[in-house]
């Protein structure tokens, strides 16, 4: 599978972005998708992901009410509405498929597959 992300660049504290995924060479109806974010020296931050049908979230809590998660199966794409961005959203963001769908905690051996990210620079 191959997953190309756009829709990062410079925003003021505050402001939105929407990011889009697309993705290509495989069933992607069926796969849990999801984004990550990565900042310099940290690991990987899983901040939402979506079942398959597209029914059921999970977001982290540092991201709960500013970030919404969505896709459109039929296009094969993934979407993320972020909203009231602070400095510390500042990252590179990838959208990733997942292994499994979970309400829960997930682990870096829950990511398939991920393509480069866009990155996000929120200025204070």
């Amino acid at each position: 599978v191959q997953l190309q992300a756009s829709g990062g660049g410079l925003v003021q504290a505050g402001g939105s972005l929407r990011l889009s995924c697309v993705a290509s060479g495989r069933t992607f109806s069926r796969d849990a998708m999801g984004w990550f974010r990565r900042a310099p020296g940290k690991e990987r931050e899983l901040v939402a992901a979506i079942s398959y049908g597209g029914g059921s979230t999970y977001y982290v809590d540092s991201v709960k009410g500013r970030f919404t998660i969505s896709r459109d199966n039929a296009k094969k794409l993934v979407y993320l509405q972020m909203n009231s961005l602070k400095p510390e959203d500042t990252s590179v963001y990838s959208c990733v498929v997942l292994r499994r769908f979970s309400q829960s905690e997930y682990s870096q051996g829950d990511f398939e597959s991920w393509g480069q990210g866009t990155l996000v620079t929120v200025s204070s």
